[in-house]
């Protein structure tokens, strides 16, 4: 196939042959993918020799790359003296090394691959290794020293943590169910300790959760905290390789958001989602999208699937797999196929399928959440990422209390009656369920009624939605509040979409309906304000969208005061506007405001003020003031 795009090209390619380990393997693979093309072959190749910096190029018909920049047994990186190598990452090597003095112990050493240090990523390691430092937790290994070789390649300073990974751990010792459960108690308790010194790992997997036997008690270690975060850089052509390398750390465990590399952003909620993958692997023994076949996709398909495809839920996946397989991993968790399908398929459906929420406002706030969501279902009470039903509420409190609902006629009783309770508060749900059908329902309509064999052509989505804005002028002119609500849900599936010139239009609508019904001070009017001034965002009326940000701003701290949500979100809002503009200082002020009252209303460990912390780095940066 001809290669369409040399950047795109460039990029995957690259990205495919890192996943190759011997020299051979990798010039069979450019043969293949190059296409002929030695342009692409040649800046494939150079960005290979500044990654490896190994024996890539010493196969027949090419040079090699010197190796004098790499470390070997017995030198000497300040004070430690190297003495094996002991692992790999993208953007750097481990190496086991001792310590001489102060005191004499092994540590663990993490030296920056060469290429790769720059004065920005020295800086950011040693505020990094400030933050680091305020941690102590005992499931994270500590940070002990940051630094610069000589040739200026930054390094860390780790605790060596003599372990194996998680899983490995969890297999190769057939822990049941609930002690791996315990195991991931205790990470998420780490990994919340981290947040609230304001550190986001962005590089949760097994590998980097080592578990430890201290006194005959399993202990998890969580490492390489911050590593990613301190190496990383914008995404520009200066900093191509890195903001790869940073993508396609471990695409498997990688949230939605943080596959996009938008300006979005990620933020500890992301950290959730990886958390949710290894729950997830450490339950069915397989990762929601399996990581080989992510691998040999290229980059817009792997954050294509990332971003979009829903995974199985873990009962789904241990129904789906081959007879042995299924027998296989049951055993390793002592159990029988069936027993552990039915083991999973209640609570832990549930909450391993609101960490991976695609939405990150769906999923957990905070790992203690999730962490305590486990806790109440290993002790038989109702877990929050269930629907919260009565009669599922009173099932769990029987089970916790068989002794005393032994008797048959009690538990009737008990089930009738919760049974009543549902059907009464079902009979009082129903009226505000009308409106939600009635919107599935239209929906529904629009998605059927286009026929390929009536039309002789295949009916593409966008089609699709412009015949349903058509059909709502025309059967809702008569009810223009459902009208209105129906061109808000079109709205939003153009934009989910990326189809924000047909959204904008449709909110145009919206707003002025609400405007002109309700008037300019009311809820639905201000966030119908909001998503357009987002349309005039996303389709580069930037004049517009600023200006109307400027009017919800003023009307939000009118309406609902300087600490509500909706009035920080309209400030957040209007500093992105201005940085778009090249107000610099103004956004600052803005975003050091919403600091303040994130810091005041939410606390200092939430993720709405991590969030706030970053954006207004941002700021400083883009006002030259650091």
């Amino acid at each position: 196939e001809p290669l369409r795009n040399p950047a795109t090209a460039k990029r995957e390619i690259f990205l495919e042959a890192l996943e190759y380990d011997s020299p051979e393997q990798r010039i069979a693979f450019l043969d293949r993918a190059c296409a002929n093309n030695d342009a692409i072959r040649a800046a494939v190749e150079k960005l290979l020799k500044h990654h490896k910096n190994d024996d890539f190029m010493q196969a027949p018909g090419l040079q090699a790359a010197p190796l004098s920049a790499l470390e070997k047994p017995g030198d000497r990186i300040g004070c430690y003296k190297i003495l094996q190598q002991i692992g790999e990452g993208g953007c750097g090597i481990v190496y086991m090394a001792e310590q001489e003095k102060p005191v004499r112990r092994k540590v663990a050493l993490k030296v920056i691959k060469p290429g790769m240090g720059t004065r920005s990523i020295i800086a950011r390691f040693e505020a990094e290794r400030q933050a680091l430092a305020l941690m102590d937790h005992p499931n994270i290994a500590k940070v002990l020293e940051a630094g610069a070789t000589e040739t200026g390649r930054p390094y860390f300073v780790m605790e060596l943590v003599r372990g194996i990974k998680i899983t490995d751990f969890c297999d190769q010792n057939k822990l049941p169910i609930q002690g791996r459960l315990q195991l991931f108690i205790q990470v998420c308790q780490a990994i919340q300790h981290a947040h609230q010194k304001g550190i986001i790992h962005r590089d949760i997997k097994p590998s980097n959760i080592l578990v430890t036997l201290r006194d005959g008690v399993a202990m998890p270690n969580v490492i390489d905290f911050g590593i990613a975060k301190a190496t990383q850089e914008r995404f520009t052509d200066k900093t191509l390789f890195t903001a790869f390398q940073q993508f396609i750390g471990t695409p498997a465990y990688m949230s939605p958001e943080q596959a996009e590399m938008s300006e979005l952003g990620i933020d500890t909620r992301s950290d959730i989602y990886s958390l949710g993958v290894l729950l997830y692997e450490l339950l069915v023994g397989r990762t929601p999208f399996d990581s080989t076949t992510l691998m040999q996709s290229g980059l817009d398909e792997i954050r294509r699937v990332i971003r979009e495809e829903e995974p199985a839920r873990p009962s789904n996946c241990l129904r789906t797999m081959r007879g042995s397989d299924l027998a296989a991993i049951a055993s390793c968790r002592q159990l029988e196929p069936t027993g552990l399908i039915d083991l999973v398929k209640r609570d832990l459906d549930w909450i391993v399928m609101k960490a991976l929420e695609k939405d990150r406002t769906r999923r957990y706030e905070t790992a203690s959440e999730l962490a305590a969501d486990i806790e109440r279902h290993l002790q038989d009470k109702p877990v929050e990422a269930r629907p919260p039903s009565n009669l599922y509420k009173i099932h769990k409190w029987v089970r916790r209390n068989k002794l005393a609902f032994a008797g048959a006629s009690v538990i009737a009783v008990v089930l009738v009656a919760a049974t009543g309770i549902s059907a009464w508060q079902a009979a009082l749900a129903r009226q505000r369920q009308v409106e939600s059908e009635s919107i599935s329902k239209f929906l529904t309509e629009v998605f059927q009624s286009p026929d390929p064999f009536r039309d002789a052509r295949t009916i593409t989505v966008t089609e699709a939605l412009a015949a349903a804005a058509r059909k709502l002028e025309t059967d809702l002119a008569g009810q223009p509040a459902r009208r209105a609500k129906l061109e808000s849900t079109l709205v939003e599936t153009y934009h989910r979409l990326g189809l924000h010139r047909e959204a904008l239009p449709l909110q145009e609508k919206v707003f002025d309906y609400y405007h002109a019904t309700f008037g300019p001070e009311n809820p639905a009017t201000l966030d119908a304000m909001r998503w357009l001034a987002r349309e005039y965002q996303a389709t580069a009326r930037l004049n517009d969208a600023l200006s109307l940000r400027e009017q919800l701003l003023a009307l939000r701290l009118k309406v609902n005061g300087p600490e509500d949500t909706n009035t920080l979100w309209a400030m957040n809002d209007l500093a992105i506007s201005y940085a778009d503009a090249g107000r610099h200082r103004e956004a600052l002020k803005l975003r050091e405001q919403v600091l303040a009252m994130r810091r005041k209303v939410s606390g200092p460990g939430s993720p709405d003020t991590l969030a706030a912390m970053r954006s207004l780095g941002t700021s400083y940066d883009d006002a030259d003031l650091t």
